[in-house]
């Protein structure tokens, strides 16, 4: 939580003492609103930072599941590509029951536009290289059985892409909009 604010009206109440008594647009009011807006802003800054990692964070976690699923082992490369189009296919069930449920000849809903895009965006990256923690490394899948859902854990983690057609590269995290 920022606390410049707290900071400027600890600094005003010892400069002036009471500190309901201030003129409208004198310079210590304006250092408070100046200090507000500086806390508001890292808090906006902040959020805005969170709802960015949020889909890594919801994938590591996806993939955390499965690898408790095969009790702590290692996967093969085949079934990490099983598990890979399970992830990306996990919405095509309730795009389909929007799309059903839709009248002809009205337009989509805001929920069936972002589906639509998220899974667009999903099999686009599948193509490329889907960006996960490497799932064949056993010390890998030590740490990411640990991972507590805190974002700056998953940098412990050794990350890969691994394209559609099966070819694995390292990669660093966090991703820099290499997908």
């Amino acid at each position: 939580m920022p606390k410049s604010l707290e900071k400027t009206r600890k600094k005003i109440a010892k400069k002036k003492g009471n500190i309901t008594a201030l003129h409208e647009n004198s310079r210590d009011s304006q250092r408070l609103r100046r200090a507000q807006m500086r806390d508001d802003k890292l808090i906006r800054v902040a959020s805005a930072r969170r709802k960015g990692d949020q889909p890594l964070i919801v994938r590591a976690a996806y993939f955390r599941d499965i690898v408790k699923e095969n009790n702590g082992k290692p996967l093969e490369l085949e079934a990490v590509q099983s598990h890979i189009t399970a992830f990306v296919g996990q919405h095509d069930e309730e795009f389909n029951t929007l799309k059903k449920e839709r009248r002809p000849g009205r337009p989509a809903s805001t929920r069936e536009d972002l589906l639509r895009i998220k899974i667009a965006a999903d099999e686009k990256e599948h193509e490329t290289g889907f960006y996960l923690p490497d799932l064949t490394d056993a010390d890998n899948i030590v740490f990411l059985e640990r991972w507590d859902g805190a974002w700056s854990y998953l940098s412990t983690l050794k990350w890969v892409r691994i394209t559609k057609s099966g070819s694995v590269q390292p990669a660093k995290f966090p991703p820099k909009g290499e997908s």
